[in-house]
């Protein structure tokens, strides 16, 4: 199957003017290595069958919750690489939830198998060069919610190094620690020590701990048993620097990512940027990565939109296709062109070839 989709590499100019931003604008970006660090539409696949193949409108709500992405749509809007998200249900059994991963990982990987002169799924940052080199979508694969293999030896269920990061925590409580959601009542807990444990393999087998949607007791605990050679990331979030939010993190908690070599992904929901659930900016995205920059410096920030993870995105950037305008907000700062191709993906390559090659 060959997916059909506008490639703007043939008229950059015609494109800029679509989006009302400058050719400067999209060429930089279109000469850049784009990534997003946590893309979650393939739980609509698993829930309805939403095609990710098939291109897609903004759906019954308006681009809110999902509909924000799709195969054709990340190729036309020339994000180069993500990593695709499978989410855990935690309300199964651990041995259930183990099994139910493996049959998502299969399913997904077939998905990419449809499609694969177009898109690759890939390990580490050599085999996405070589999947650029070949004109593909490189495309990494996540989990959001540990507990998908938190029964015994169930992370030997990953194979071939497919599973590039695990967020250790989503929404809920689990066997490894505590979320930061304000459903948490557990203060004590933070990260279990099953928790420890599982970093301490996820740090063996070369794959990332994110630090996303964890409680702050539980982020330093992962930190304190963290293999200090090697960096770990948050790939979706805020930060409490320009918004105050629990699902955001502190300036001590950049400082930590940025001290491991790892980066942070800011993500795309409304109500984490600023103070308004409906009415957001993409200009609010470049304050959290502006924060970032100033804070850490300009190697530890990137993209991790959760597109399709149920959020409602800023009004002028409501789907992946919009996504040239953050270059150009970027541009407006009087950011440089190095300085934006390290934003746009190149700063989580170096983390990826770190950890991996």
């Amino acid at each position: 199957m060959r997916i059909e989709y506008t490639d703007h590499q043939e008229d950059p100019a015609a494109w800029a003017d679509e989006l009302g931003i400058s050719k400067e604008a999209t060429d930089l970006y279109l000469h850049s290595d784009v990534l997003d660090l946590h893309v979650d539409s393939f739980i609509w696949n698993r829930i309805w069958g939403y095609d990710l193949r098939k291109r897609h409108g903004h759906g019954l709500l308006g681009a809110r919750f999902y509909s924000q992405a799709d195969f054709p749509r990340i190729l036309e809007a020339g994000v180069t690489g993500a990593t695709w998200v499978i989410t855990t249900n935690p309300s199964r059994r651990a041995s259930v939830r183990a099994r139910v991963f493996r049959k998502n990982l299969e399913r997904l990987r077939n998905i990419f198998g449809t499609v694969e002169s177009q898109f690759s799924l890939v390990r580490n940052t050599a085999e996405y060069r070589k999947a650029r080199t070949e004109g593909k979508h490189g495309a990494f694969v996540g989990i959001q919610g540990g507990n998908a293999l938190d029964a015994r030896d169930a992370l030997d269920t990953i194979v071939d190094d497919m599973v590039l990061r695990i967020t250790l925590v989503h929404l809920s409580n689990s066997s490894l620690g505590t979320t930061s959601s304000p459903a948490n009542r557990d203060t004590e807990t933070g990260l279990t020590a099953r928790g420890r444990d599982y970093v301490a393999e996820l740090n063996r087998r070369n794959i990332f701990v994110d630090l996303a949607h964890i409680s702050k007791k539980g982020f330093w605990d992962a930190v304190e048993v963290h293999d200090k050679s090697k960096p770990f990331i948050v790939t979706h979030t805020g930060v409490e620097g320009v918004r105050p939010h629990w699902r955001n993190l502190d300036d001590d908690q950049l400082r930590a990512i940025a001290d491991s070599g790892g980066t942070i992904g800011i993500m795309y929901q409304n109500d984490f940027l600023g103070p308004s659930r409906f009415d957001g900016k993409a200009s609010w995205v470049v304050d959290h990565l502006e924060h970032i920059v100033q804070t850490v410096g300009e190697d530890h920030a990137s993209l991790g939109s959760d597109w399709d993870g149920a959020i409602i995105p800023p009004k002028d950037m409501p789907t992946c296709l919009e996504l040239p305008k953050l270059a150009q907000l970027m541009l407006d700062r009087g950011w440089s062109p190095e300085r934006i191709k390290k934003i746009l993906g190149g700063n989580f390559l170096r983390v990826v070839e770190q950890l991996r090659g």
